[in-house]
């Protein structure tokens, strides 16, 4: 006999009620959405309501996504979206850029709304091709896409443009060699007088004039955009396939030139407190700076008085300026290994706001009382006018606490750096119980010589002096939004999702193959992953681990929208510490100036969390594309290197199975290459998802995610940063898959040409 169901606690809605109100609304909404709009108050009835959308989200009548209800296949108001073609009436229909269609299904598509002449014309008309930040809504013609969008700005301009290196051809014209790496062996031909002043080597930007279905398109040169003949220029091809703006207009400049150093009107004068900056050796501008001292409160014996000072950008950046628009353009300064492509001019970034030693700069600082127990008691904001100590690499402040000091460090390491080390070893306590995901996956760096090649790739230490940086910076980042949530002004978080039931599922099935159980808790924490961690350290199998661990976590953003960072461990979280470098933190400085009434020039009144859910969509896809860009780079440079090694061994790792074949990374240089399936052997291999593996089927050999290898350089094409290799190793020995089980794809693996190398190096173990 069935057991009764539970009555609903007063003034708690029906199901079908809380699904027509969920269906009504045009974006994403929260349990707090719902609770408002129904009057829920009082711990019974939430428990109620959260229990009601877990049986609406299993009866599929609701999706449940980062922290927000929606019916399925609804959007957020704001979207980062492809243009993917036109209807039959030329207009044009996009996707979401981000759907997750294993989690959300298939991605809607939406119907962009041009304005009319002279209403609110977009910078650039959009055309198939192009990503573009669009406001959508519901579409109310049944007939066509499900929601219609408007054109909040073009982000990209893919649909005719290429970039590519001219080859001059004698007598005239010429062909372009792509720089993306899916369109090589797809030259370009460039006639005679379409050369655009082209020379031999130079990096290009052409439009698609003719593309037939035989013989190679012909193209325009558009714009030349410079020479690369040297490694120097390299980022140069990053800048302009991404779109990156690395020229500040002429008003931008003049605004930056005019700006007058801020002076102690209106600000706390902390010059006197021995403030110190902790950066990397080759910094060119510091944006923060830290002081600690014992806390001489009866009441919190132990603990710690932390301050945390931070560049007053804001003072010089006011909201609408030319100064304003061209940073929320750029979203964050770009970092590659041969330049900066900053956010902000070089007379705001590397004079004004730059926290230099022993010279007068504003700033928006922090006062932590942590306890003895590390946690954070109270914290308390200042606009101050402050002058640095001393300027110190983390290397250098951590020799210093070492034993070796040197001119600088020798004054200040007993009044500065040893309280400044003891509060991190207290804070440490309340971090280690917090217990934040905590990956060992060390990031290499490139270090290039005078001539802006490759020097070497090295993996620096990872020093207390850095993670006492981050964890300062971490509690300023938690202050700044538990202050603004409290005000209720409206914000940019930094949120993290937690991992998708999907990623959740696969991970387990991996896991299980390694006899590792992870829990089947729906309110998984990082401490569940850390106790996996921790259990493969030092194994053969931690290197993996770590991998996988990484690959079935979401990606971080920034959004109106709280949900948490689920990395971190924290319930609240916003950027503050960096506003040289990323727009995020700035408007953070502006709402805590508004909330706290520390200056006219606070965030504007009328930015509302429409406005910021915008803003978090635009700088969250600017911060995609940095990253896109350092790491081709990255893998440019480091072709470029290779280029004279073909037919050289090397070691390295798998760091990547597909279908196609492997992806290895070699341990001295970090350089990633592709190893196709059909060089592998004679045997069928056979793509086990759940294993990360390709894997022999007749033979049983394998190659799987983490293994070590040795591999033979066949081919490097520099300017699309592109390797192959072949592997010399033998495979480790796997179970032979039997055909058609659920979760593998085969593929063949053709003979590989010629005898069989006679020396087959054994996996490490």
């Amino acid at each position: 006999m069935a057991l009764p169901k539970k009555p609903r606690p007063s003034g708690v809605p029906s199901k079908e009620e809380v699904a027509a109100f969920i269906a009504e609304q045009s974006g994403k909404v929260g349990k707090r959405d719902i609770g408002r709009a129904f009057g829920i108050r009082g711990g019974a009835a939430k428990i109620a309501l959260k229990a009601m959308l877990k049986e609406l989200e299993n009866e599929g009548s609701i999706d449940r996504h980062r922290g927000r209800v929606h019916k399925p296949g609804q959007m957020p108001p704001v979207v980062l979206a492809d243009i993917t073609s036109r209807t039959t009436d030329g207009e044009l229909v996009a996707v979401p850029a981000d759907w997750d269609e294993e989690e959300l299904g298939p991605a809607p598509k939406i119907l962009i709304e041009l304005p009319r002449r002279g209403r609110g014309k977009p910078e650039f008309a959009p055309s198939v091709g192009d990503r573009a930040l669009l406001r959508t809504e519901k579409s109310h013609d049944d007939e066509g896409p499900g929601h219609v969008g408007r054109v909040i700005k073009v982000l990209s301009r893919e649909s005719q443009r290429q970039l590519g290196i001219f080859h001059a051809k004698q007598g005239g014209g010429g062909w372009v060699e792509s720089v993306d790496k899916k369109k090589l062996g797809r030259p370009l031909d460039v006639a005679p007088g379409e050369e655009g002043g082209a020379k031999n080597g130079d990096l290009v930007s052409v439009d698609i004039i003719k593309q037939g279905r035989y013989g190679a398109p012909s193209a325009r040169v558009r714009e030349k955009l410079g020479s690369l003949n040297s490694e120097k220029a390299i980022s140069l091809v990053a800048i302009h396939t991404h779109n990156i703006p690395h020229v500040f207009p002429k008003d931008v400049l003049a605004e930056a030139d005019a700006a007058q150093p801020a002076t102690l009107k209106g600000r706390e004068d902390w010059r006197k407190l021995p403030l110190v900056t902790i950066d990397p050796a080759d910094a060119k501008d510091h944006d923060d700076a830290v002081h600690a001292e014992p806390d001489t409160s009866e009441s919190n014996e132990g603990g710690f008085i932390v301050t945390v000072a931070i560049a007053d950008v804001a003072a010089y950046i006011k909201p609408g300026s030319a100064l304003d628009r061209e940073a929320l353009n750029r979203g964050n300064s770009v970092y590659f290994p041969d330049r900066v492509v900053p956010m902000l001019p070089e007379r705001i970034s590397n004079d004004l706001c730059s926290l230099r030693p022993l010279e007068d700069r504003p700033a928006m600082a922090v006062r932590l009382v942590i306890g003895k127990d590390g946690r954070k008691k109270s914290h308390t904001f200042h606009r101050v006018m402050m002058k640095s100590a001393a300027k110190l690499a983390y290397q250098q402040a951590q020799a210093a606490i070492d034993g070796r000091t040197d001119d600088i460090t020798g004054p200040i390491l007993e009044p500065v750096l040893k309280p400044l080390w003891a509060a991190y070893a207290t804070v440490k306590k309340a971090r280690d119980e917090r217990g934040p995901l905590d990956l060992d996956l060390p990031e290499r760096k490139i270090q290039l010589d005078a001539e802006g090649a490759v020097d070497r790739v090295i993996v620096p230490p990872r020093l207390d002096a850095h993670r006492l940086i981050e964890e300062f910076m971490i509690l300023a980042n938690v202050a700044a939004a538990e202050t603004l949530t409290q005000k209720k002004i409206p914000l940019v978080f930094r949120v993290h999702d937690a991992p998708s039931m999907e990623k959740l599922a696969a991970l387990r099935e991996f896991l299980e193959s390694l006899e590792i159980k992870l829990a089947e808790s729906e309110n998984l924490k990082p401490e569940h992953f850390n106790r996996i961690l921790k259990r493969v350290e030092g194994t053969e199998h931690a290197q993996i681990v770590n991998e996988v661990v990484l690959r079935s976590q979401a990606q971080a953003e920034y959004a109106a929208d709280n949900y948490g960072h689920f990395g971190l461990n924290l319930r609240r979280y916003a950027h503050f510490t960096s506003p040289i470098r990323r727009y995020a933190d700035l408007i953070v400085h502006r709402a805590l100036i508004r909330s706290l009434g520390l200056g006219e020039d606070g965030l504007p009144e009328h930015f509302t969390n429409e406005i910021m859910a915008e803003i978090g969509a635009a700088i969250s896809a600017a911060e995609r594309r940095a990253m896109a860009a350092e790491r081709e780079t990255v893998d440019r440079l480091i072709a470029h290197h290779m280029a004279e090694k073909i037919g050289a061994t090397f070691q390295g790792k798998v760091s990547g199975v597909t279908r196609s074949g492997l992806f290895v990374s070699l341990f001295d240089t970090g350089a990633s290459g592709f190893v196709p399936a059909s060089t592998l052997g004679s045997d069928y291999f056979v793509h086990d998802e759940q294993q990360h593996a390709l894997i022999g089927e007749r033979t049983g050999e394998a190659y799987q995610l983490g293994d070590e290898v040795e591999v033979k350089l066949v081919e490097a094409i520099p300017v699309a940063g592109a390797l192959r290799f072949e592997v010399l190793s033998e495979g480790r020995r796997m179970k032979a898959p039997g055909r058609g089980k659920r979760g593998l794809r085969r593929t063949r693996a053709a003979q590989r040409p010629g005898p069989k190398p006679k020396h087959r190096t054994p996996r490490r173990r």
